[in-house]
């Protein structure tokens, strides 16, 4: 059994992608033996009425994937409304978590509104996922040139928020070092959708053995690289298990199944 946590739903802005249709993309979900997937909506980047862009993923969740699609809203601290925004996606829609771009969304980790955010999503125990980065920079329209989120003031924001639950997404520029600051800090975990190099998922395990969770970054990734990644990575069984969906339930407040 996988949990998938790191799937998106809607349009790339840039391109079609294969299984960007959702009824396609739970498909090929299933066929791997995802069992449940979060989600996100590629929306959530450039729109600015995230109200409706969380309505629409819930409802496409419920839709085309109940019992496998988790919907994971986006709150923009950038925008006025974004309390109202996190209000409904923990009172109205129900999610467990919240995803969070802030190089899209422009601001820094260091904006007094995205500490408060984080703390009022700890409140509510909403998991946050902070999404470093949506793609390589060096495949980016020339007009939208993103660059990936400076995670360096993240360990900080854990130790001010003690009941934080953080997962760093996409992320593929953590040295070992920044690594065991933020497993010191508090509950964070890091998926493996980016992770590269050689040996470089065997590393992160051998490091973060309990927070390293499965992402596969569908559809803008094929999902299988993600598991030639744990095919490679040379893991043994109880490894395994933790990174396909142990610690993912962990995270999420349950037990593993």
């Amino acid at each position: 059994m996988i949990t998938d946590t790191n799937v998106s739903l809607s349009r790339w802005p840039f391109r079609r992608l294969p299984g960007d249709e959702p009824a396609d993309l739970v498909a090929r979900l299933r066929k791997r033996d995802v069992t449940e997937a979060w989600a996100g909506s590629f929306d959530a980047l450039l729109h600015k009425d995230i109200a409706g862009v969380n309505a629409r993923l819930t409802e496409d969740c419920r839709r085309y994937g109940a019992g496998l699609l988790v919907p994971f809203g986006t709150v923009n601290v950038s925008l006025p409304d974004w309390k109202e925004d996190l209000r409904r996606c923990a009172d109205v829609h129900r999610m467990p978590g919240i995803r969070v771009y802030p190089n899209y969304h422009g601001y820094q980790l260091t904006d007094p509104a995205f500490g408060e955010l984080l703390a009022l999503a700890a409140s509510r125990g909403l998991i946050v996922q902070l999404v470093a980065a949506m793609e390589d920079e060096r495949t980016q329209n020339p007009l939208l040139r993103v660059p990936d989120v400076h995670l360096g003031p993240a360990p900080d924001l854990l130790r001010k928020t003690p009941k934080l639950r953080l997962q760093i997404v996409n992320s593929n520029r953590l040295p070992a070092e920044s690594i065991a600051k933020l497993i010191e800090a508090g509950d964070s975990y890091f998926d493996l959708a980016r992770v590269e190099g050689v040996h470089g998922l065997e590393g992160l395990v051998q490091q973060a053995e309990e927070r390293v969770v499965f992402g596969s970054h569908s559809p803008f990734f094929y999902f299988e690289s993600a598991l030639l990644k744990l095919k490679e990575a040379g893991l043994n069984e109880e490894q395994r298990r933790r990174v396909l969906s142990a610690n993912a339930a962990r995270l999420r407040g349950r037990e593993a199944r």
